[in-house]
């Protein structure tokens, strides 16, 4: 025995049905009556709607998108006080598992107490994250 003698089990594969050729369907072989989906070779856009407005196109347009916008990771001054480290920077974060995503810069608010001396390292600071730090006895630096 070998690889040209293997043969496919009986009643194992189907041909397709083929309709339109005759046979058991009847006249319009379930295509219904005339028109584009009774042809072979139909095609049209997935969103087509039948030459209706288009439902994108209904829709009344809303807001905009600011691309001066900058997404920030957040970490509050409490979660940083519990955190067993004199030095947090955002590759210590992520190593911890406090922020998920490396890429993204980091910011830290101010809610929640502060009650260690710690040196934070981040890419913004809110007014009250850095009152709370330099009032503890620790320090910021911005990246």
């Amino acid at each position: 025995m070998n690889l040209s003698t293997l043969k496919y089990a009986p009643g194992s594969r189907k041909d397709r049905k083929r309709v339109g050729r005759g046979g058991a369907r009847g006249k319009q072989s379930g295509r219904g009556s005339n028109g584009q989906h009774s042809r072979s070779g139909v095609s049209f856009r997935p969103w087509f709607e039948g030459g209706q407005m288009p439902i994108q196109r209904r829709l009344p347009k809303r807001g905009f998108t600011n691309f001066n916008r900058v997404d920030y990771q957040v970490i509050n001054v409490g979660d940083l006080n519990k955190l067993k480290v004199d030095e947090v920077t955002p590759d210590v974060l992520y190593e911890m598992g406090a922020i998920g995503k490396k890429s993204l810069p980091l910011k830290v608010l101010g809610d929640g107490e502060l009650t260690k001396k710690l040196s934070v390292s981040a890419n913004a600071f809110s007014k009250k994250a850095q009152e709370k730090i330099e009032a503890a006895g620790g320090r910021i630096t911005k990246l």
